[in-house]
């Protein structure tokens, strides 16, 4: 579904009569450095006008929800790559502040279905595990 000033797609909407439309952004994360997964692995121009548009989704009264599917095996901890792209990592620490949802969780890959296992913790600030 289309939605937001800068013409974006969201990944999942749930809508139900009594509550507030939930935006979902999934993203996957491969990019693993010791226990640590990053994303993005590439400075993301598209992924930071996720982030803002996600951020007018909140101002606008309706929830948004960021979801970092980690897909590597070693990965235990999730953090923005603010080494790789630091304008990426600026905007998703402002969208936590503005309320989006940021959840990380890691996932089982199998030839049929992704299945999500478990939550991992969330470091926005390099080096700093929530």
């Amino acid at each position: 579904m289309k939605y937001g000033e800068e013409n974006s797609r969201i990944d999942i909407m749930l809508q139900a009569d009594d509550r507030p439309r939930c935006y979902i952004e999934v993203k996957s994360v491969t990019l693993a450095e010791n226990e640590f997964g990053y994303f993005p692995d590439a400075v993301t121009l598209r992924g930071q006008k996720h982030l803002r548009e996600l951020m007018a989704v909140v101002a606008n009264g309706e929830r948004a929800v960021l979801l970092f599917a980690i897909l590597h095996s070693a990965i235990e901890y999730f953090s923005p790559a603010h080494h790789i792209d630091a304008q990426y990592a600026k905007l998703l620490n402002e969208a936590h502040k503005k309320g989006v949802e940021i959840l990380a969780y890691k996932a089982e890959l199998s030839a049929d279905n992704m299945t999500l296992i478990s939550p991992l913790p969330v470091s926005l600030v390099s080096g700093d595990i929530a």
